[in-house]
């Protein structure tokens, strides 16, 4: 795997403008030790947000944990996603839209580079580190985040039923005109 996450926090720890971060998540929470996969913001909440296949750019499909990248994307306060399928027979593309500013830029998944990747990864666990900080700090900062929390999760849900739905409603559709043409066949 390409990103490390120990590495990545003592990136962190040693520029001054990003320490404070670090700092902050260890006085409020604890001290950083294992992997993404063991920190609370992502047992507590992102583990909640069950992936699902997308298509990845195929010569990086080793290189990432593109199921944690799908969770740090759906989990984030900070963009938006799409999945979608643009044909019949392809996988799902995961659409990220960020806005900054005026500016609003979106991409998928399967068109990004490795370094964008790697920089997706430290932008989004910045966030939840960020963020879990905020609600251990804060009372009041605690509910709006567990509400913006909720939300999302709420959307994935929807997202996932719609999805089921959709697909469900193309195989009967599917089954509806094979069965109109054995059935024209035998005229």
């Amino acid at each position: 795997m390409l990103f490390d996450f120990q590495a990545f926090i003592e990136e962190l720890r040693e520029k001054a403008e990003k320490k404070q971060i670090v700092e902050k998540y260890e006085q409020f929470v604890w001290p950083i030790q294992g992997d993404i996969k063991d920190q609370e913001w992502y047992t507590e909440y992102l583990v909640k947000f069950s992936p699902i296949a997308y298509h990845v750019p195929e010569e990086l499909k080793e290189d990432f944990d593109w199921d944690l990248l799908q969770q740090l994307v759906l989990g984030s306060f900070s963009s938006d996603y799409e999945l979608k399928k643009e044909k019949e027979d392809e996988e799902k593309e995961l659409y990220i839209a960020v806005k900054s500013g005026e500016q609003s830029v979106v991409k998928t998944v399967s068109e990004l580079r490795s370094f964008q990747i790697l920089r997706l990864y430290e932008i989004y666990i910045e966030e939840q580190m960020n963020l879990h900080a905020l609600r251990k700090e804060e009372e009041n900062e605690q509910v709006a985040i567990d509400g913006e929390r909720e939300s999302r999760l709420k959307r994935w849900k929807a997202v996932l039923d719609t999805m089921d739905k959709d697909e469900l409603s193309q195989k009967a559709k599917k089954e509806q005109e094979s069965k109109l043409g054995d059935l024209m066949g035998q005229l």
